[in-house]
């Protein structure tokens, strides 16, 4: 499917403009609403501190358009090169963001818009950014602009390669004859031998006009060139309608053609601020703000209502695994709801559910070998706790009184009542104190800002003594030990010191006590191992699952359990040992699909091995904002990152919370095209597992200039 076309060239010089104004023209003639587009200008100059342009004033004469010409043309540059050089030369940042908004814009007011591109699909717009890319990028099928005579074979099939291997739909050839060259044997054979290599059609071949009026040029498009096949490549269907072309402003006289939406884009926000409460939020603040609205996701990068693309450097709260609209999820979805959308798992069980349980215990960590299924991490971990508490009652009676939960200062483990107990966050959970049963709290491993007042390793572990001290007292009262292994992620990044979980499951079996490990944001690679469980080779008792286990495609969540304590929950119906727990949608058969598909992607595509270089490139691009004077720590555990900003960096003194310093951060960032999220003065980072090398380094530097611009 695609949102244009674009005309590219085998090389400079060939006419592409002609053969793009000509079939916008034509088009334009056979009653299509054209738009026309070139996104760089070349070697021209300024008129009274204007652009003057050519190549695009020509498309727009041809498409006989109104359109403002910094949307036909967003960059414009005096030196004849590619893009990329004469924006270095002439200090020039290109900005992609504004390409992409121009064309959505364009594509809002137009049916269908046509593209020039450069002299070749491999020329250079950014560093390791091409026209390909951009072609990709805005979802354009490509016609292929080729001169005639020797050479044009090899240079053509150069560029179809080229163009497959970026997945793009190729329409068409055209030859021109532009420079009204000799027409001998190659010109005459080359048309067919490039249909039979390349098994595409030659849409025509265009002769010399020497008189370029608007009218011959139409009238000779239309006699030489096949535009009844490009119009029926858009009349099959092979054409997507505009971006957005349903949200428009109020007043601008634009019309709703495919009725995708019926709401203008100030009705969408006036509705979010009337009916939506959003979580984490004050609703005081937010009604005062312009929202941003996302409509769709590409790859790695959320796209909102105005064509505005940002870098997910959340994971979209910290769920995506392989970027947005992954085909093999996709069609996972769509194949299990071609079979049947939802079956309750109370008295009767289901194909995908029973196939995702299988991958799930051989992915997780030896031991666990008994899946129960819930919807989110809140709910996973609840079911956690109470199975420990009913697993010692159904024991033994010696057991009955451990009832209670040992977990960590800071923790943040869900928000249902038995969640909230067990964590340790006063700004989330002082409120709910009356009203919830509070776990046996111990110290943090917060290194940076030691209670202790001492220094890792010279310290060996100080703080996990504290926690054996607490347990060995409280040994016959505790059920179980709940923690987020190796980083405590709403806590603000505390990553844990090596040796720390190891130290952890010894003392929770030296004690009896169970080990709940919450793996709702460290699971699934996040810290650079499949669950952070595996990075100190340790085996809890239970294991909760979410966030990443559909790839970020639906909710769905797991708690893991050993046979052992499976089989305390075995007996006579008389005896009510049964866990009394369940939700409707548990083990949801579309939901268990795209986990299964996001599992096997995997394994597939090596995520983890391609991952370890990506957190290699990671690590040393944060050096630079560790450097930063405003910043205290950061801490990195695989793609997992916090980044600690501090008012004083010597005495480690904090940004006052009502500075909102984190909240400022991260809106100058979403300016720049990124979308990230605080935890109060923490900036954290967990872009999906999929991201490109290129967008991490441009992800990594807009935090940096961001933190630097709001903190001078």
């Amino acid at each position: 499917m695609t949102n244009g076309i674009f005309i590219a060239g085998t090389d400079t010089g060939i006419g592409k403009t002609i053969i793009a104004g000509g079939i916008a023209a034509a088009l334009k003639s056979r009653g299509i609403d054209i738009g026309v587009m070139k996104p760089f200008e070349t070697g021209i100059s300024k008129l009274n501190g204007k652009w003057k342009l050519q190549d695009g004033a020509f498309l727009k004469k041809s498409a006989g358009v109104k359109d403002p010409d910094e949307l036909i043309t967003p960059f414009c540059f005096e030196k004849s090169l590619a893009p990329y050089v004469a924006a270095n030369l002439e200090n020039v940042q290109i900005d992609l963001n504004k390409v992409h908004r121009a064309f959505n814009e364009l594509s809002s007011r137009h049916s269908l818009v046509v593209v020039e591109g450069a002299g070749g699909l491999i020329v250079p717009i950014k560093k390791k950014y091409f026209y390909a890319n951009l072609a990709r990028d805005l979802n354009l099928s490509v016609i292929i602009v080729v001169r005639p005579g020797l050479g044009s074979i090899n240079h053509t099939l150069l560029t179809i390669k080229a163009a497959q291997s970026y997945d793009l739909k190729v329409i068409g050839i055209i030859f021109n004859n532009y420079n009204n060259c000799h027409y001998g044997t190659a010109e005459k054979t080359n048309p067919k031998a490039i249909e039979e290599l390349s098994n595409l059609p030659v849409l025509g071949e265009m002769p010399f006009l020497s008189n370029l009026s608007l009218e011959s040029l139409v009238r000779t498009i239309g006699k030489n060139i096949n535009i009844g096949n490009i119009i029926s490549f858009i009349d099959k269907g092979d054409m997507d309608p505009p971006l957005i072309p349903s949200l428009q402003r109020s007043g601008n006289g634009m019309v709703n053609k495919n009725k995708t939406f019926q709401h203008s884009i100030e009705q969408l926000e006036k509705a979010d601020k009337k009916y939506i409460w959003h979580p984490f939020t004050q609703m005081q603040d937010w009604i005062k703000e312009t929202p941003v609205i996302i409509e769709r996701g590409e790859a790695n990068y959320l796209i909102d209502i105005h064509g505005n693309r940002y870098i997910d450097g959340a994971s979209s709260l910290w769920t995506t695994i392989h970027g947005h609209q992954k085909k093999e999820i996709n069609e996972a979805i769509i194949n299990q709801t071609n079979k049947i959308a939802h079956s309750t798992l109370l008295g009767l069980t289901n194909i995908p559910s029973i196939e995702l349980s299988k991958r799930l215990v051989n992915v997780t960590p030896e031991g666990l070998s008994k899946v129960f299924y819930s919807d989110n991490g809140s709910t996973a971990v609840e079911i956690g706790l109470k199975i420990a508490c009913q697993y010692w009652r159904q024991k033994s009676s010696q057991f009955s009184g451990k009832t209670k939960f040992i977990s960590l200062v800071n923790a943040y483990h869900g928000d249902t009542l038995g969640s909230l107990g067990v964590g340790g966050i006063d700004l989330f959970h002082q409120v709910y104190k009356p009203i919830i049963i509070n776990s046996i709290k111990v110290p943090s491993p917060y290194c940076y800002r030691c209670h202790l007042k001492k220094n890792y390793p010279s310290c060996k572990l100080a703080c996990v003594d504290e926690l054996e001290d607490t347990a060995w007292k409280q040994r016959d009262n505790i059920a179980a030990l709940i923690i987020e292994p190796i980083m405590q992620g709403a806590a603000g990044m505390l990553k844990s010191p090596p040796g720390y979980l190891k130290r952890v499951r010894q003392i929770c079996t030296k004690f009896n006590i169970l080990m709940i490990a919450d793996e709702v944001a460290t699971g699934f690679g996040r810290t650079g191992k499949m669950f952070a469980c595996d990075h100190e080779r340790i085996a809890p008792d239970i294991m909760c699952l979410a966030k990443g286990i559909t790839g970020g495609y639906l909710p769905l969540a797991a708690t893991l359990t050993t046979e052992e304590i499976f089989n305390a929950f075995c007996g006579d119906y008389s005896e009510l040992k049964t866990f009394f727990h369940g939700h409707t949608y548990t083990g949801n058969p579309i939901a268990c699909a795209a986990a299964i598909a996001s599992i096997d992607l995997f394994k597939k595509e090596k995520t983890l091995i391609q991952l370890q270089e990506k957190i290699k490139l990671l690590k040393e691009k944060l050096s630079l904002i560790t450097k930063l004077s405003q910043t205290g720590e950061v801490r990195q555990a695989g793609f997992m990152v916090g980044i600690e900003m501090v008012k004083n960096k010597k005495t480690g003194e904090s940004y006052p919370w009502q500075e909102k310093m984190g909240i400022k951060v991260i809106m100058e960032a979403r300016k720049r095209g990124v979308i990230i999220r605080p935890l109060g003065n923490v900036i954290v980072l967990m872009p999906p597992l999929s991201i490109s090398e290129d967008e991490l380094i441009t992800l990594v530097d807009v935090v940096y200039e961001s933190i630097l611009k709001m903190t001078k």
